[in-house]
């Protein structure tokens, strides 16, 4: 078998016969992390192993501190659009897999193009573009082509301003063609890092591991320098799969000099037709636990939490480290639209809430709702990002940013309710900017966006 970056026995053996850590040991781990050095598998199993709460609590203060350190308060909104359920692969715990009997639909250019418009006139600015893997009906062109349509949409509400794609793993061409279309970050998931497992649960071209775990090596040659990466939490034991995922942070940052743009963690859900039970639940005090551990460990990525999850589970995670999260979403090709909106979808959702909703609630935890895009239109991507990302500086940027995205949100979108809070917030904030040119070009930009002006960013 093929030697990987992936070291099951030395993981293994990290989560096996370990006593509960010292006090003084833990500290010493939380210590690093609050410096914003990262943490290795080794010291996050130290973390892994904590059981008493008293210390648990304290990984989720260092977490929340990171956190604030690095990214400030903001939570970047995005959702996906899934443009076809057409897929070869049979994976067991998938909606769109080959085998389920559900009708299956792909988007014309003109449906997508509708689907844009409305998630535009939600508030909407990050679209996730998603799609089975099928080079019949979902080949490249298609992919690039539904890319064109999404920027080709803007109505009085504003625009889509950045794109970012999961699809299957595929060749380092095709990764330079859809760096070509101004795509964001790529994001593709190993599902589980755990090898029997992994190919015990896919089927089809994604039954192959390998190709899965160096697909990301391939996005990068083919010139992304944003990826993201994840695993399906439930497939295996959560533990050994947050060991791996630090791992490949590392693997990436050591071979290319860039880290995960971002690090997901979805649960296993039911969807339909699937009747895979988790074989390694996640609990809730472990989900939370596992967030706030790659928080310190990886303190530069920015961390995705969906609307797989409750809202009450997600207000949590919010604290701990999450810094975006998906909002008014649907799985279903064409789910944005009345009529199409009950068709199954690849997994069923916990939290149904509409984005103004959801935008009041993080208000109220006082919490910055952001549709920022600045990054990938500066050109702050890649070595660049992890540059200003891993000191803490990005967060300059982030903060005004994020005031003139809310702005415009509370402008062309907000129910009175959320431009209320928006306000309250947007005032606090401009007097948490420090720098007072910064400060005072920001409120500059406020006004002119309440004079119709849109897109202002640093």
């Amino acid at each position: 078998m093929q030697k990987t970056f992936i070291d099951e026995d030395r993981f293994q053996s990290l989560l096996t016969n370990i006593p509960s850590p010292s006090p003084a040991v833990v500290a010493d781990v939380l210590k690093k992390g609050r410096e914003l050095k990262g943490l290795t598998p080794e010291e996050a199993a130290i973390l892994i192993h904590v059981a008493d709460q008293s210390f648990i609590q304290e990984i989720f203060d260092t977490a929340f501190h990171i956190k604030n350190t690095v990214y400030g308060g903001r939570l970047v909104f995005f959702a996906p659009l899934y443009i076809s359920n057409f897929c070869v692969n049979n994976c067991r715990y998938c909606g769109f897999r080959a085998g389920n009997p559900a009708p299956r639909k792909k988007l014309t250019i003109d449906e997508i193009r509708e689907q844009t418009d409305c998630l535009i006139r939600m508030g909407h600015k990050r679209i996730l573009l998603e799609t089975g893997e099928d080079a019949g009906n979902n080949p490249i062109d298609y992919v690039l082509d539904a890319i064109d349509a999404i920027y080709s949409i803007k109505n009085e509400k504003g625009e889509v301003r950045r794109v970012n794609v999961n699809i299957a793993a595929t060749t380092v061409e095709n990764y330079r063609r859809l760096k070509a279309k101004g795509i964001g970050t790529y994001q593709l998931f190993q599902e589980s890092y755990h090898r029997q497992t992994y190919e015990n649960v896919h089927y089809g071209l994604k039954g192959n591991y390998l190709r899965q775990l160096y697909a990301l090596d391939n996005a990068f040659e083919g010139g992304i320098d944003d990826v993201g990466m994840g695993v399906l939490f439930g497939l295996y034991d959560w533990r050994f799969e947050t060991l791996c995922l630090i791992s490949h942070a590392s693997y990436l940052m050591d071979k290319f000099g860039i880290g995960p743009h971002t690090i997901s963690v979805p649960r296993l859900r039911p969807a339909t037709a699937v009747n895979l039970a988790p074989p390694f639940p996640v609990s809730d005090s472990d989900f939370l636990k596992l967030i706030a551990i790659l928080r310190i460990a990886v303190p530069y990525t920015g961390m995705i939490i969906t609307t797989r999850e409750r809202p009450e589970i997600r207000e949590e995670a919010f604290r701990l480290g999450i810094t975006q999260a998906s909002a008014a979403s649907s799985t279903a090709p064409g789910g944005f639209k009345k009529e199409t909106a009950k068709e199954s979808g690849q997994f069923e959702l916990s939290d149904k809430r509409s984005l103004d909703e959801i935008t009041a609630s993080v208000m109220k935890q006082g919490f910055m709702p952001s549709f920022c895009t600045a990054c990938y239109r500066r050109n702050r991507t890649g070595a660049v990002f992890m540059e200003l990302a891993k000191p803490g500086d990005i967060h300059e940027f982030c903060a005004p940013n994020s005031v003139l995205t809310l702005m415009e949100y509370l402008e062309d979108n907000a129910s009175a309710e959320s431009r209320r809070l928006g306000m309250e917030l947007i005032n606090k904030s401009l007097e948490g900017i420090e720098n007072p040119s910064v400060r005072n070009e920001t409120e500059e930009r406020l006004v002119r966006i309440r004079n119709g002006e849109r897109d202002l960013y640093f």
